[in-house]
């Protein structure tokens, strides 16, 4: 084996040994425990809890179609990501409004829900037209087109609102 030979074996086996790596992450997020215990002090009860999770988000292709042109647009294009975002809990003890009472923990709770976005794009069109046959076959020029597309991003929440007893 010559040293081309390992060097492109070495570097399939990182390749292979990265997408093995990256497919359980796909699904993963970062945990996050939002840390809410400095308002006790000022709270008349318990400070509430909220645990929650930043979603990871996986890019996909970018979307580009030139269709009909003899040049294509320069622009940005869009890029579509998925995820799904984290399930969500906030919980936040009630006070005791009569003594001896429990009135319990009020709690908002939202499933794991998926998530689609796509980045904004941008778009110029081409300064050139078609060929003409009146200028012995130049293309025109032409004002170019301009365009922005907005973000977008896709998603349904399910949120339960409800009262836990002691």
């Amino acid at each position: 084996m010559n040293l081309r030979s390992q060097a492109g074996l070495g570097l399939l086996m990182t390749a292979l040994a990265s997408a093995a790596m990256a497919a359980p992450a796909s699904a993963a997020e970062a945990p996050v425990v939002v840390p809410l215990h400095g308002l006790e002090p000022v709270l008349p009860m318990d400070a509430p809890t909220v645990d929650t999770g930043v979603p990871l988000l996986m890019p996909g292709a970018p979307t580009v179609f030139h269709e009909g042109q003899t040049l294509p647009d320069i622009g940005l294009p869009e890029v579509p990501f998925t995820s799904t975002l984290p399930e969500t809990d906030l919980a936040a003890p009630l006070p005791e409004l009569i003594d001896g009472s429990r009135p319990g923990t009020a709690q908002l709770t939202s499933p794991d829900s998926p998530l689609a976005a796509v980045t904004p794009a941008a778009e110029v069109g081409s300064p050139v037209g078609l060929p003409d046959g009146d200028r012995y076959g130049l293309p025109e020029l032409t004002l170019p087109d301009a365009g922005v597309r907005t973000a977008t991003a896709k998603g349904a929440l399910q949120p339960q609102l409800g009262l836990a007893q002691p």
